[in-house]
């Protein structure tokens, strides 16, 4: 009767994440008993190990600030008045989060971060949308329909200005570095419709998953914001006057002054427009703007900035397991040579889309790791600036995001190890993404 008792709470299959965690562990410790790579393995393992908690660590500062800033943002009244921009589209796409919740603030945030390509910012806008979605979670430890298709959003990378690859391309230089951005606005807006869209249809078709919501109490919090939290914050507010207006004002207009004198002084007003103002004036312009804004709207910018800070620090050292399982595991699999004869069978797929074979491993490994994945594309680029390789490479990078780390990171924040549906969403977008770039690349490329 009591081992009856122990497997009702017992999950008839494993989850996804933990197929994906063993098949990269055991497929590369076989990898590498036959290419005779155990040495690098073992390496790679303790290597992995140590980096991720550095990872971790050095994720805690980032979060601390920009969760401050978020906190400004949400003591401002500015999260709520974006929420409420487009809330039509947010009901429809999470119909089971409150118009009104702050979750839905927080995923405007990140999906606006991301868009701008502020890689930095978006992260802990994200982590904050999940420790609230979270909130609203009857299932502990099990993902819900919003998180999943939250995740699917985050993995297909909807990008309007890929920065940091057109950065690359223009210190490499690359005759049109900003030549990418069209390729993959189109690309990133496929591989996003198709992680929605297959997200939607798996928590359709998941009957388990609604079975088990009718034999549980609800014991989501309260979606609405209560008076006594909205009370709360006024111990973050003071009563705006006329000279912290004007000091606002100033510092705006300051900041649009400085650009403009840059903008005067730079070499050429085409390089600075496409590699300066994105890759190095846009992060400092929305630090100012935040902040200008607090003060505009009586926020006590610095407490505002410690209480959100708060939170950043504890998110950040709970994804510490979480990551050092998944990196572990990734490096195995590279470290073994498995990715190689993944890539040796896939050649003839990638090869009748017209995916060059240089290309082919940074399409692999993009998925899995964003370093990684970056540092082949350095070399391609580097070698070859304005080559159709570098091109297409270029805009499968800015097309996609590296998934498993992303659902390492978001899930591990909140104590989710039933992830469900959101890897199959997420490598689905992944794959839409890279076949759209490998066929679009060709009518974008100019020789």
């Amino acid at each position: 009767m009591a081992e009856s008792e122990d497997r009702k709470g017992m999950a008839s299959t494993p989850g996804a994440m933990t197929v994906v965690f063993v098949f990269f562990l055991l497929s590369g410790v076989l990898a590498a008993a036959y290419t005779g790579r155990t040495r690098e393995v073992s390496d790679a393992s303790f290597q992995a190990a140590k980096d991720s908690v550095s990872l971790a660590l050095g994720l805690i500062g980032v979060m601390a600030f920009w969760l401050g800033m978020m906190r400004v943002l949400e003591v401002s009244g500015m999260v709520n008045a974006i929420a409420r921009s487009v809330r039509p589209l947010m009901i429809k796409l999470f119909p089971d989060v409150p118009p009104d919740h702050p979750a839905m603030g927080a995923m405007v945030m990140n999906v606006a971060a991301n868009m701008l390509g502020l890689g930095n910012a978006a992260t802990p806008f994200g982590l904050r949308a999940m420790v609230e979605l979270n909130r609203l979670n009857p299932l502990p430890g099990t993902a819900t329909n919003a998180m999943c298709l939250f995740l699917a959003i985050n993995t297909s990378s909807i990008t309007v200005l890929p920065l940091g690859v057109i950065g690359l391309r223009a210190s490499a230089g690359s005759a049109e570095p900003a030549s990418i951005f069209l390729p993959s606005l189109f690309a990133t807006t496929i591989s996003t419709v198709v992680g929605i869209i297959v997200a939607l249809l798996l928590a359709k078709r998941d009957r388990s998953y609604r079975e088990s919501l009718t034999t549980l109490p609800v014991t989501a919090e309260s979606p609405v914001e209560s008076d006594d939290q909205k009370t709360n914050d006024d111990h973050l507010r003071f009563i705006p006057n006329p000279g912290w207006s004007a000091i606002a004002a100033v510092a705006v207009f300051g900041l649009l002054g400085g650009i403009t004198l840059a903008a005067y002084r730079a070499e050429s007003l085409t390089r600075f427009f496409v590699n300066d103002l994105f890759s190095f004036w846009l992060m400092p312009t929305l630090i100012l703007l935040i902040v200008s804004y607090g003060v505009f709207r009586g926020v006590k910018v610095y407490e505002a900035v410690t209480e959100g800070a708060k939170q950043g620090f504890d998110i950040a050292v709970k994804i510490i397991p979480f990551l050092v399982a998944i990196l572990v595991s990734i490096s195995v699999f590279r470290a073994s040579g498995a990715m190689d004869g993944v890539a040796m069978l896939l050649q003839p797929v990638t090869g009748a889309l017209g995916l060059p074979l240089e290309a082919l491993p940074m399409a692999i490994l993009r998925p899995l790791s964003g370093t990684g994945a970056f540092g082949i594309l350095s070399e391609i680029v580097q070698r070859a600036p304005d080559s159709y390789e570098a091109f297409v490479s270029s805009v499968m990078m800015g097309a996609t995001d590296t998934t498993f780390y992303i659902l390492a990171v978001y899930f591990g924040s909140v104590g989710v190890v039933r992830v469900r549906h959101a890897v199959v969403a997420g490598l689905a977008a992944d794959i839409a993404g890279m076949v759209a770039a490998a066929l679009l690349s060709p009518i974008f490329f100019s020789t």
